[in-house]
């Protein structure tokens, strides 16, 4: 997937048909819109069902330094405010991108509680054009969440670690997966519900630690915690996160900053892969041609 190009003119027509009123700095106007209306799926839709599934990030002529970006959004109760800023910003964000020559393919994913959801993991394609506003639109807001004081968070690290395949890798290039949530870090994914979900056969549970060292041969990984009323979780989010995560690459923003800080990331995170894939193409060390003469010799 991740053919065609994203353009102003494209959402702005998409936006139309569906009775959205998008403002000349191109985010959509949110007055009078709940996130039930800005998110109208009632169930989950076949084209994000998880269960095996695997989700290709191909470069091709039109995209040929793909920088594949997994966003997962929680759709958990407490999230609604989040959730509309995201919808609302979208093309203002992409804009943004866009506009820095960056080759980047967006995946959208909705993620809930693999305890207690009945549609705890959405996941799209990676798509480059209109369709990744299409996709956000079809995201289920399931409202739900449970007691156990974390959301599955990490079932976007499973999902880009073992469901999708880049084409990326070959160039020596990792995808990025950005996180946004309000609560702490889960420590594991149960094997029950994870394996009747994706359709994969699980030995155990998997844990957090286990699955970070695993996801990061593929993606480097951001958390967006999202502060938002007396933000509850906020200290213990803090301290969760940052056993598996660095400051670097665990965020804390206000809803209306979600956009910038996504843009922040990414832009950053496209630098930094820019000069490493740089580094790989630099002349060996003068020790290192020492060797390689040697073992010629």
């Amino acid at each position: 997937m991740g053919y065609g190009r994203w353009r102003d003119e494209d959402f702005r027509t998409y936006a139309g048909r569906n009775g959205r009123k998008v403002r000349k700095d191109g985010t959509i106007d949110t007055a009078g819109e709940t996130v039930q209306s800005m998110y109208r799926g009632r169930t989950i839709d076949p084209a994000l069902d998880p269960n095996n599934v695997i989700r290709e990030c191909c470069e091709n002529e039109e995209h040929p330094n793909t920088l594949p970006v997994i966003l997962a959004l929680d759709v958990t109760g407490s999230m609604g405010r989040a959730a509309m800023e995201v919808a609302a910003k979208l093309n203002e964000v992409i804009i943004k991108l866009l506009g820095t020559d960056m080759d980047i393919e967006f995946m959208v994913m909705g993620i809930g509680d693999l305890a207690y959801d009945r549609a705890p993991i959405q996941i799209s394609q990676f798509e480059s054009d209109i369709r990744i506003a299409e996709q956000l639109d079809k995201i289920y807001f399931e409202g739900g969440g449970g007691g156990n004081s974390f959301e599955s968070y990490t079932a976007a690290w499973y999902m880009g670690a073992r469901h999708t395949k880049l084409d990326c890798l070959k160039r020596g290039r990792r995808g990025l997966i950005i996180t946004l949530g309000d609560e702490p870090l889960n420590p594991y994914l149960p094997k029950g519900s994870l394996a009747e979900v994706t359709g994969d056969t699980l030995q155990g549970d998997v844990e957090t630690k286990a699955l970070f060292h695993e996801v990061r041969n593929m993606y480097e990984v951001y958390h967006i915690h999202v502060i938002h009323g007396s933000d509850f979780y906020g200290d213990r989010a803090n301290h969760e996160w940052r056993k598996i995560l660095d400051k670097n690459h665990l965020r804390f923003c206000k809803v209306n900053e979600i956009s910038s800080a996504v843009t922040k990331i990414i832009t950053d995170t496209a630098n930094a892969a820019e000069i490493n894939e740089g580094t790989v193409q630099q002349e060996p060390k003068p020790v290192m041609r020492v060797l390689r003469d040697l073992i010629s010799w």
